[in-house]
């Protein structure tokens, strides 16, 4: 199914601003549904002259009207004449009487979607960029609660928001997702003053559990909110604006354990702030998580540090008992495991900086590579190591077992390849969507084609590549001189996520 992006940019007179602003929109789209305890369609102009949906937001709070998404589908023929009237009066139309829909009684509310030009400006599109129907079902008709009656007051005011480019608002920071609080888990609507004139039973109930035992209406939100955090030392700065009504933000408060996120959307006409609607959620348990999840992380990178200062512990033993050994194939060896054991360090060291258990293995091999200097000086060699492409990030179990091949396959070709003379290592990466393709070339004195060395270097690359990472290895020489040893890396991981 196309995305919401792909269905409106392929109308010729949209533009990528009102893709951003119908994203913004449809992005309270389910909290819209729930407050007119109704479906939610958002229409978009067709180069035709028609009308094709782009979101559907089912009610949560009311039995959905239609099984199947609309998007993707032009608007039904009786729809058709209501939307487009919204569309060229920029009005707000209803139906006159009940409109059927599969021998259901509905009631259709054509509602224009204007676009305000900048945050702080009046400015809107001088026409609208798409139409929202709402759709109920008239068919469960009863005596409305008190609740009910405010929530569809609320959505009414959103509606007449949007048909005035007053919502959704460009000075609302984007949040995070989760732990949003929903029409369902607590409302508290404010008059102009940021006095509380209707809560409902999980609104009350939330700040109840945090200590306030009286009845909210009547009562300023601030004051409430200022006793409940009385003592408290560190306060969100934004908390005065958004327990006013007066800025579209979220905080969240704690108190007696019980941590509360509030979400203000002001309420305006004309332009004009009037109230505002606070939703309230309790997110004890949700924070809860998080900072478990943040300790946990922590924790990881805590190891890979501790890891990577005991790896590079070893190697610097290693380096002394290479320097003091006396005999030189000793002294080889030495040389060599100490550097398999810094190549390791260095995926550590990286995983210890950052949340992800993920590298960047760029900028790895780019701190493999200077290792290979200090091969090169050893060896009176004058080495010019090149790297093309990108190798991109890649899990810790695939970027430690490769950093510790490369750092073999190079070695080898300082040591043996350029041994004794200057020349050049490249190597490049080309990466696809099911696998990493790896070249290291070098222009040394080449080898034998088909007498791949069966040293131990050798022996750990194979293990390595053909037995972690269910990869493929090839060595041969190229015309004239010089070796090309290629590797190949399924991205199994890809596939199993």
């Amino acid at each position: 199914m196309s995305t919401l992006s792909d269905l409106v940019l392929a109308q010729e007179r949209a533009t990528e601003a009102d893709v951003e602003w119908l994203h913004l929109l449809v992005g309270d789209g389910q909290l819209l549904a729930d407050l007119a305890f109704a479906d939610i369609v958002l229409w978009v102009p067709t180069d035709d002259g028609s009308f094709i949906a782009v979101a559907h937001s089912r009610p949560s709070s009311a039995a959905t009207l239609f099984y199947r998404d609309f998007v993707g589908q032009r608007v039904k023929p009786e729809w058709k004449q209501q939307v487009t009237e919204a569309y060229e009066t920029a009005r707000i139309v209803d139906t006159a009487a009940p409109d059927w829909y599969e021998e259901t009684p509905t009631r259709v509310r054509a509602v224009p979607v204007l676009r305000r030009l900048s945050p702080s400006g009046a400015e809107t599109t001088s026409i609208p960029v798409a139409v929202i129907t709402r759709h109920s079902n008239l068919s469960e008709a009863r005596t409305p609660s008190r609740q009910e009656l405010t929530f569809n007051q609320c959505a009414n005011d959103l509606f007449e928001m949007i048909a005035n480019g007053d919502f959704p608002d460009l000075g609302a920071p984007s949040g995070p997702r989760r732990g949003q609080p929903r029409a369902s888990d607590g409302l508290i609507r404010l008059d102009v003053d940021g006095t509380v004139t209707f809560a409902s039973p999980n609104g009350l109930s939330a700040f109840n559990r945090m200590g306030f035992d009286g009845e909210l209406e009547g009562e300023s939100l601030a004051e409430v909110t200022t006793e409940l955090l009385s003592g408290r030392l560190i306060v969100d700065e934004s908390l005065p604006l958004v327990v006013t009504g007066r800025a579209p933000w979220r905080t969240d408060i704690e108190a007696r354990g019980v941590t509360v996120s509030l979400r203000t959307i002001p309420l305006r006409h004309r332009g004009e702030r009037v109230g505002a609607i606070v939703l309230s959620r309790d997110v004890t348990e949700v924070r809860h998580q998080e900072q478990e999840l943040i300790t946990k992380d922590a924790t990881i990178r805590e190891i890979h540090h501790r890891v990577k200062n005991n790896l590079q512990t070893v190697a610097s033993l290693l380096r002394i008992q290479a320097r003091r050994t006396h005999s030189d194939d000793a002294r080889e060896s030495l040389t060599q495991a100490m550097r398999r054991v810094s190549a390791i360090a260095l995926v550590h060291d990286t995983l210890s900086e950052g949340l992800s258990q993920s590298v960047d293995f760029d900028e790895v091999f780019d701190r493999v590579l200077l290792l290979i200097a200090e091969v090169a000086s050893s060896h009176n060699t004058t080495v010019r190591p090149r790297k093309s492409g990108a190798f991109g990030s890649l899990p810790s179990e695939y970027a430690t077992p490769l950093a510790l091949a490369l750092t073999e396959l190079v070695t080898n070709a300082v040591e043996h390849g350029l041994a004794g003379r200057d020349g050049a290592v490249e190597i490049s990466a080309e990466r696809g969507d099911e696998r990493l393709v790896i070249k290291v070339v070098d222009d040394g004195v080449g080898l034998p084609e088909g007498k791949v060395g069966a040293g131990l270097g050798t022996q750990i690359v194979r293990t390595l590549i053909q037995g972690e990472l269910s990869g493929t290895i090839d060595w041969h020489t190229l015309e004239g001189e010089g070796t090309e040893v290629t590797i190949e890396v399924p991205l199994l991981w890809l596939t199993r996520s």
